[in-house]
């Protein structure tokens, strides 16, 4: 089997159609946190505790699969453009599809879009790689309402095309790569109507992160100038923070620490990580460095997971065999490292474990702990090129590659 690119992975679950953990509606999760919802944590993994429930054929692309209720949408190449799919989520069976866009063609890379749906009630949201924005009908696939942001907005397709997925906050969907005045953008989710724009900032292949800090609810973007923290109500910009760019910035904003005010950053390409705390005093917002390293701790597209005060990720860019690590996000410091992973995959958190993905198609079970790398099991079930991270809803495990998807569930 295989599982794919840039940062994908793929969880369908059962139910209505509603924005709770158990779900996994958009790029990364619930609020892009990469958790999972689970009672308790597996404390092994093999094959003898994995049951293969399906699999189903997908088309080259690099995003993950948003799933709602019964409903597992993707974003794939097919018949030579790219277009939005819907599976069932207990069968895989493809419900609809509906095409967006042209497409890219990456011998780097790889071919295909590069972004995640975003489902929201009844409508579903593709972001394409030519910045295309259109809201779908979950049930039919029929267009609702679109935009162009390059034709409309002055936006300027990256090298590599766009990779940063759609966000939907509270009413409106937000999306980033506008021109002038327009770097972050924002869409009535139900008629499309324009609702706010703006910063100059250029954008990069890193997808927003919708959190609350210090009691406001705001959506950070990563852009080419540093974090930029948005009221998704108006657009209003609450802080910034300054951090190096250089060809490409992939791995999104990561929230944490004790009080949940520390915002992690970090970019490939030797520019390193860094981190921030975010601090209030009456209408004004600060950002404060806390540390940075240069050229190291850095993650590329892989973006790293929090839990209890720690970062726990895949660090490296470009490298086969870098290292699974955890760090202290308030000091940078780090806890241990275990090569071999390679930096390419992804991860997920399971209440107190991670579960990763490698770029050889290993699933990998491991303590998420400071006191050391512990492993609780591994297996291969996937070829080809996996540069993704697994996804877990009720019991089961959702993976894919370049080729197709696959629901495991867990004994």
């Amino acid at each position: 089997m295989k599982t794919w690119t840039v940062a994908a992975i793929l969880i369908l679950v059962t139910g209505a159609v509603s924005l709770v953990r158990a779900d996994w509606p958009s790029y990364r999760g619930v609020d892009g946190a990469a958790t999972a919802d689970i009672k308790a944590a597996p404390s092994t993994l093999s094959a003898e505790s994995l049951k293969e429930i399906w699999t189903a054929p997908l088309g080259d692309s690099f995003g993950q699969v948003a799933v709602a209720g019964d409903k597992a949408v993707a974003f794939i190449k097919r018949d030579g453009g790219e277009a939005a799919i819907c599976l069932d989520a207990k069968t895989g069976k493809e419900l609809w599809v509906t095409p967006i866009d042209k497409t890219i063609a990456d011998k780097q890379g790889g071919d295909g879009p590069r972004t995640t749906p975003a489902i929201d009630g009844e409508h579903v949201y593709i972001y394409s790689t030519y910045l295309k924005l259109a809201c779908l009908d979950i049930n039919t696939g029929k267009a609702v309402w679109q935009h162009d942001l390059v034709a409309e907005a002055g936006g300027n397709v990256l090298q590599w095309g766009n990779a940063a997925s759609p966000v939907v906050e509270g009413d409106v969907v937000i999306v980033i790569g506008g021109g002038k005045g327009k770097g972050i953008m924002a869409f009535d989710k139900g008629t499309g109507k324009a609702a706010w724009a703006t910063t100059n900032d250029a954008p990069t292949h890193a997808t927003p992160t919708p959190t609350t800090i210090l009691g406001q609810r705001q959506v950070i973007c990563f852009m080419q100038s540093g974090l930029v923290s948005v009221d998704p109500a108006n657009g209003h910009v609450l802080w910034t923070f300054q951090h190096p760019y250089r060809i490409s910035t992939a791995a999104s904003p990561v929230v944490g620490g004790k009080n949940g005010d520390i915002v992690y950053c970090s970019a490939g390409y030797g520019v390193g990580a860094a981190a921030c705390r975010i601090s209030k005093s009456g209408d004004g917002w600060a950002a404060t460095k806390l540390w940075r390293t240069e050229g190291k701790n850095l993650s590329h597209w892989s973006t790293p997971v929090h839990h209890d005060g720690y970062i726990y990720g895949l660090f490296g860019h470009n490298d086969g065999k870098a290292p699974l690590a955890c760090i202290d996000i308030e000091t940078g410091d780090m806890k241990w490292n275990q090569k071999g992973f390679g930096s390419q995959g992804g991860l997920i958190l399971l209440g107190d474990k991670l579960l990763v993905q490698t770029p050889p198609g290993d699933l990998v079970l491991v303590e998420a702990s400071p006191e050391g790398y512990k492993e609780l099991g591994r297996v291969n079930e996937f070829k080809g090129k996996n540069w993704t991270a697994p996804a877990y809803s009720n019991g089961r495990i959702y993976a894919r590659n370049t080729v197709e998807g696959k629901c495991l569930e867990l004994k």
